[in-house]
């Protein structure tokens, strides 16, 4: 398959595996990436999830322009059939942490701003060349980047579709941390291995109210941040982290 699935340990470790064609993205990748995704967030094993490539040259070129983009230029499938590869409607309560390893590009890209945590090494460029070909980047883009990283920013990325260093994405916000290309998997596994320690209600409880509240009204996200505050505080989870502070010691969630 085209799409790894593997565990290292509580990680659940995602791979776009067609380094030849720069992971660009067939039919059935996008519906293996899917399957790969609620797999993981489905199972109480994986505490979190890192998405990377394979290869040195590639994270992920986007759709295939020799069967995916044209199945949908000739109107054969509709673009919502992608939905879980690009986590839409797909609400996995658990942190995705990409590694981004070289190109990445159009569709990589919008799956990548579907991730919470983004490193990628010195050497990636990243474009979204939608507009040059006629087309947008409608796998979550439009709706997700500005909400991230502010009009400005998200507009030259969109309108231009020119290619982008990961030093300019780091200032600009899209990502996270420009690590070595020998440090990028273990960097990205360690800080799954961090937070894979804490509190998996906390965790969730977090990126729920992150997805719900950023579009309320402000008296009324007070409200509901209130009602996910209480899930929390009244959790198992918060009574071993608060016994475990008590006697001075660090809790490990995984135990």
């Amino acid at each position: 398959m085209a799409i790894a699935y593997e565990l290292r340990g509580s990680t659940a470790l995602i791979r776009f595996d067609r380094p030849a064609k720069l992971n660009a993205l067939t039919l059935s990748m996008y519906s293996d990436l899917g399957e790969a995704f609620k797999k993981a967030g489905a199972d109480p094993a994986v505490r979190v999830i890192v998405l990377t490539g394979a290869g040195e040259r590639a994270f992920c070129v986007g759709a295939d322009l020799t069967e995916s983009i044209p199945a949908l230029a000739r109107n054969e499938i509709d673009i919502s059939a992608w939905d879980d590869a690009h986590l839409k409607h797909v609400d996995i309560d658990k942190p995705i942490i990409a590694a981004v390893n070289g190109l990445c590009m159009g569709g990589g890209f919008e799956i990548m701003l579907a991730t919470d945590i983004r490193l990628a090494v010195p050497h990636a460029q990243f474009s979204l060349p939608e507009v040059s070909l006629g087309i947008v980047p409608a796998g979550g883009t439009l709706a997700r980047l500005s909400r991230q990283i502010g009009q400005a920013h998200a507009m030259e990325l969109l309108l231009t579709a020119g290619r982008f260093s990961s030093e300019q994405l780091l200032r600009m916000g899209v990502l996270n941390q420009v690590v070595a290309p020998d440090e990028l998997l273990p960097s990205a596994l360690a800080l799954a291995e961090r937070i894979a320690q804490l509190s998996p209600t906390a965790i969730a409880v977090t990126k729920r109210a992150v997805r719900e509240l950023g579009e309320l009204p402000l008296g009324e996200a007070f409200r509901r941040e209130a009602v996910l505050g209480q899930q929390a505080f009244t959790s198992d989870d918060a009574k071993r982290g608060l016994a475990a502070f008590a006697r001075g010691e660090r809790m490990d969630y995984r135990s």
